[in-house]
């Protein structure tokens, strides 16, 4: 999510409980990372969400700690000026209000988050797709005031001819990317929170801080060790809407974590609870619910979409992608009155069993 547009009815009601859930949900990681005590932080509001950046240094002075923060502020606010679908004088808005069959030129960051989204759209057969938009917004989990409901087959059919990542064609060299339909519009929602830490940790070693942790809107990018050479500490949640419970603590080092889920956001329609996760395959909601999905990757970018595929895609399929892909991911469930966690190779090479740590 980036900027906020006008919000919605219904939007201006969740908004309150949406702002305290990721609050809690930012605070909660952080104490359980067991910083430094030498740490200095930095902290702000960016897309629509916050930021924290720890700095695992003894302290800094008024100059270098502003210059920090400028730098970190000024990477933001590139992002959302490329990337925003709440701005509409962003690079991506003025891409979807023009449509057409030509060529487009795009700026290099932002052509750099489209090839990493068509990557993980191939590599997932589809589960994650940036052309969404129109859909989500047609079922009603957009921001729109129109009250919930699904689309007529009508609806659907003449969207879906705007849907779909292999309507997409880039050319990294040209710097362009073409539209074989001229509806189809992007939405970098599920990897632009992903992409901003890593940009953000990247800015940062340049000035010489190479042991940092970036937060934003709950996706993390941890950089090198801290100096008493341990590694980030970073609490992964069981999927539980009533509140935070700690799952378990893993480490990391020079690499993201993205956490997808949809036991926090969902629709009622006639009277059936309907995950906000859609299926870009059959542009209905998941079918499955109450799950998360936590996947670790030395890049921040593909974790994040990674993490929105295989939320898509659900545990029994995802595990096989994962394992596939060689991708560290854990799937938390609820069953009945208990979670349920299920890891994939990679991860429990890496972090041990799933079960929740003592």
């Amino acid at each position: 999510m980036m900027a906020p547009r006008p919000l919605s009815r219904r939007a201006k009601v969740l908004l309150p409980v949406g702002l305290l859930l990721l609050v809690a949900l930012s605070i909660h990681r952080f104490f359980i990372a067991e910083p430094p005590a030498s740490a200095v932080e930095i902290r702000g509001g960016t897309m629509g969400t916050t930021y924290t950046v720890r700095l695992d240094v003894p302290s800094l002075d008024g100059e270098a700690r502003d210059r920090a923060s400028s730098a970190v502020a000024s990477v933001l606010d590139e992002v959302n000026r490329l990337m925003s679908t709440y701005d509409s004088t962003s690079e991506l808005s003025r891409f979807n209000r023009n449509p057409g069959t030509e060529p487009a030129a795009l700026s290099a960051p932002t052509l750099e988050v489209l090839q990493a989204a068509l990557e993980v759209a191939r590599r997932s057969g589809g589960a994650l797709d940036v052309t969404l938009a129109p859909l989500i917004d047609a079922w009603g989990f957009g921001a729109s005031d129109a009250p919930p409901a699904a689309p007529d087959s009508t609806t659907m059919a003449r969207l879906l001819r705007g849907v779909g990542y292999e309507k997409l064609v880039l050319d990294p060299e040209a710097g362009t990317v073409t539209r074989t339909h001229p509806d189809v519009t992007l939405d970098f929602s599920s990897v632009a929170k992903g992409y901003a830490t890593e940009r953000v940790a990247d800015t940062l070693a340049a000035l010489g801080y190479e042991r940092v942790l970036v937060e934003v809107g709950g996706e993390l990018r941890a950089g090198a060790p801290k100096a008493d050479g341990s590694p980030w500490r970073v609490a992964l949640e069981e999927p539980d809407a009533s509140g935070r419970v700690l799952h378990r603590v893993i480490e990391v080092v020079d690499e993201g974590v993205a956490t997808s889920g949809d036991y926090r956001n969902v629709l009622e329609l006639d009277g059936v609870l309907h995950t906000h996760l859609l299926d870009p395959r059959t542009g209905r909601p998941a079918r499955h619910r109450g799950a998360s999905v936590s996947v670790v990757h030395p890049s921040a970018t593909m974790a994040d979409a990674w993490a929105t595929a295989l939320a898509v895609l659900g545990v029994e399929e995802g595990l096989l992608v994962a394992d596939r892909e060689g991708l560290a991911a854990l799937f938390i469930t609820r069953d009945d009155d208990r979670f349920v966690a299920r890891a994939s190779e990679a991860f429990r090479e890496r972090f041990g069993a799933s079960d929740p740590e003592g």
